[in-house]
């Protein structure tokens, strides 16, 4: 029997024993259980009393009934590992100059191999998920780090710029197992409810990484050579490697719970998922992030994220050049100066911890109960116009060589904008799409890699033709302009998906993977 409140959720209707994430996601989130029937009765609710979406099965193999303990294990670990591509990326920004005096060449041709590093990353997430969603998360995050490990051997102990270049190409195709498949750890273990305030720790991980690998490798290059930048980075990953033994398979079918677990063994070797491969197709996996794209708030998101990142990393990867030509620093006072990074972010961090759930809340109260996912994007435009204000400070302090202390102030207040962003549309896309977690959050990281790729590509020659004033004030008039997509996302994101309708993968059923069809 069901009941509809045409006032608080119209036209969906709520059942006491029935959620069914899709639709939530197309018509909007509920979770306060006195806007359902007999206030939730039959539904299973948090402790501090929201209703669970989606509803976890009555078997511990779910991993939503995992301990929290457990679950933020699992995400201290992903978070670390997810650092770990932006980092060894940031290292490589830094040991450039070094580089170039020993191989004899310029930089900007040393520089090739920080952008190929950044391509193969963006690139990476996206097979990642495919693999991840055949063969199971944990056995690809282990096959992937351990190959990470061996080309950080291999950037290290590099003899020629070829050698070298081949490396960092090849190591940035599987480091960014963490970043790319991000997104479906954090859906397959914990609720709606808790989505927004999970992601933002691991965005804090993968937005500080690339400001902290330039710190610390500074320290490194003014003491010794620059290999030891990247013997750190294989320790590191080495670290990251050992710890994956601590993770465990959360792939998990809610409409097949009775198949069992096996060993630890067998999951990590993906022997226990074979299992399922007869249920599934290799090929279709491949074609999931294609279905994601093509659904058109996922497209303008990346678009919007593109610009606006973009600028973000070409600051970041330009910055320690100008700052030793402009300003004469060594690597050791880049080092120092790298601090304005891990500033900015951190309080862009702490920031989003409160806001991005009061912005929730707020909206809860204005719209009867009704959480939809345009909501998350609310926090996104001061963010923007913090990114557009520090680009066009940033860009007349290298014009006019103002004090260095004016750019760390203006270059952190641009990891503070970028932070906030970063959560926001991870949430955003999350809520608009749980049945493509994994697909959308690659797609996240290879718009921001890409943009990156980018960046670098032309950021030296074009500040070199026009100036720094004239290149990164269009940069930020570009950023000014990207709210647009915002804009239009807020007014007809709502339409727009239920037009497209959901992700439909495999042969296109219907399939209730996230229902929780659990009698009272």
């Amino acid at each position: 029997m069901s009941t509809s409140l045409p006032l608080e959720k119209s036209p969906v209707e709520l059942r006491a024993i029935e959620i069914h994430e899709e639709t939530e996601a197309l018509e909007g989130y509920v979770i306060d259980p006195s806007r359902y029937p007999d206030n939730a009765r039959g539904l299973k609710t948090s402790a501090d009393g929201f209703v669970l979406i989606p509803q976890p099965l009555d078997t511990d193999d779910d991993p939503l009934n995992w301990s929290p303990r457990r679950k933020w294990l699992m995400v201290a670990i992903i978070a670390y590992i997810a650092a770990l591509a932006d980092y060894t990326g940031g290292t490589a920004i830094i040991t450039v100059i070094p580089q170039s005096n020993e191989w004899h060449l310029t930089q900007a041709t040393v520089q090739r191999a920080v952008v190929g590093n950044l391509f193969t990353i963006g690139a990476c997430g996206l097979f990642v998920v495919a693999l991840a969603g055949f063969f199971g998360r944990l056995p690809v995050t282990f096959f992937f780090q351990s190959v990470m490990v061996g080309t950080c051997v291999w950037s290290a102990a590099a003899t020629s710029f070829n050698s070298y270049l081949a490396g960092r190409i090849i190591n940035g195709f599987f480091c960014s197992v963490g970043q790319g498949g991000a997104l479906m750890w954090v859906k397959d273990l914990f609720f709606f409810h808790e989505h927004p305030r999970v992601i933002n720790y691991i965005e804090f991980s993968i937005i500080l990484s690339p400001y902290l690998g330039p710190l610390i490798t500074s320290f490194i290059v003014s003491g010794t050579t620059w290999r030891w930048g990247f013997w750190v980075c294989t320790i590191l990953a080495c670290t990251g490697w050992f710890l994956v033994f601590f993770l465990d398979e959360t792939l998990f079918d809610r409409t097949s719970p009775t198949v069992p677990r096996g060993s630890y063994i067998s999951r990590l070797m993906g022997v226990q998922q074979a299992k399922t491969w007869r249920q599934k197709s290799l090929i279709r996996t491949f074609g999931r992030p294609l279905i994601a794209i093509s659904k058109l708030p996922v497209l303008m998101i990346l678009i919007y994220y593109f610009l606006n990142f973009a600028w973000v990393i070409g600051v970041n990867t330009t910055v320690a050049i100008w700052l030793t030509d402009l300003y004469g620093f060594s690597t050791r006072d880049l080092g120092y100066f790298y601090f304005f990074g891990v500033v900015g972010v951190l309080l862009g961090w702490l920031a989003g911890h409160f806001l991005h759930d009061a912005v929730g809340s707020f909206y809860m109260r204005r719209h009867v109960g009704r959480l939809d996912p345009e909501a998350r994007l609310i926090i996104t435009y001061p963010a923007t116009i913090i990114l557009c204000l520090s680009l066009i400070a940033l860009g007349f302090s290298f014009q006019h060589q103002w004090h260095y202390m004016v750019i760390a102030v203006f270059a952190a207040t641009q990891c503070f904008g970028v932070m906030i962003v970063t959560t926001a549309i991870n949430a955003y896309l999350l809520d608009c799409y749980p049945e493509g977690s994994g697909e959308v959050s690659a797609w996240i990281t290879a718009s921001r890699n890409w943009a990156g790729f980018m960046a670098t590509y032309i950021q030296i020659e074009w500040v070199t033709q026009l100036g720094p004033a004239k290149v990164l004030g269009i940069q930020a008039a570009i950023t000014f302009a990207s709210l647009s997509l915002l804009v239009f996302l807020q007014l007809y994101g709502k339409q727009m998906r239920q037009w497209q309708g959901r992700m439909l993968f495999g042969a296109g059923k219907q399939s209730p993977s996230n229902t929780g069809l659990q009698s009272a």
